[in-house]
């Protein structure tokens, strides 16, 4: 079992902000107060945290998990709607992509067995997830957008010439997927040589045995990295549909595409 950490140590943590704190003044990036708010937000949160799961875990597992997995998904949402807002129903679509990641890999884990149906093994994993899933949308809804700028006259050419959205659209389909899978297969790719993952970590300070720590950390691994392949494919394959109008026109710009939204919405 590893040393407890005191809360007074906790206190030298505050050299970790200086440093990047430091590198933002220097070269003026003008990072310096996002750092402190981000520190500062982040270790609240953490401590809020760790007293609500407290209370969480003791509650009845059919109470606990899906008050707490319902507040993660909803937060993940909101969140990873900040990279699509100018398209129409990104929200919904965002949430529905969440709850059927969610809903499919809780079903994996708990139809073999890997996980118990009790709120300290669920939440924390369910979150692993969720997170993952959350930052896989929002990679691909920004990439998405940037891809359909950059090619835009690649794109009215291909509807001059009679293409169907769905056509003008597979090669932007499939960066963007490319884009937002990338970094899943690159850390699974190191997993173990490069680093050790934080799960199995975790474990491993807790005083698990390793091989048992590696078990965790392979169902969580592989439960993100198709997690997120999922996310990224859900929100890919609907949400590119909404850069055309229903007359299969590419919306001009960022305000149209707004307007659009708006419109939609309504």
């Amino acid at each position: 079992m590893s040393p407890e950490i005191s809360s007074q140590s906790l206190w030298f943590l505050i050299i970790f902000v200086v440093i990047p704190l430091s590198v933002s003044y220097f070269y003026q990036l003008g990072l310096s107060r996002n750092v402190i708010v981000a520190s500062l937000r982040g270790t609240v949160q953490l401590f809020a945290i760790g007293y609500i799961l407290t209370y969480l875990f003791d509650l009845n597992a059919y109470i606990g998990i899906p008050l707490m997995v319902t507040v993660m998904l909803v937060v993940a949402s909101f969140h990873a709607r900040k990279k699509g807002k100018e398209l129409p129903h990104v929200l919904p679509v965002i949430f529905g992509g969440l709850v059927l990641v969610e809903v499919s890999v809780l079903a994996m884990w708990l139809l073999f067995g890997m996980v118990e149906f009790i709120p300290s093994e669920v939440i924390p994993m369910s979150g692993m997830v969720i997170g993952n899933s959350m930052v896989a949308m929002g990679l691909a809804l920004e990439r998405m957008k940037s891809e359909f700028s950059e090619n835009r006259g690649r794109l009215l050419a291909a509807l001059s010439l009679g293409a169907e959205p769905k056509q003008a659209s597979t090669l932007i389909v499939r960066r963007t997927l490319n884009a937002a899978l990338i970094p899943n297969v690159d850390r699974i790719k190191t997993i173990g040589l490069v680093q050790l993952p934080g799960m199995m970590t975790g474990l491993i300070l807790g005083g698990v045995e390793p091989i048992m720590a590696i078990k965790y950390q392979l169902v969580i691994s592989l439960s993100i990295f198709s997690s997120v392949s999922l996310s990224a494919m859900f929100v890919t394959l609907i949400m590119y549909r909404h850069f055309f109008t229903e007359n299969k026109q590419l919306l001009e710009s960022e305000e149209a595409m707004l307007a659009y939204a708006s419109n939609q919405e309504k």
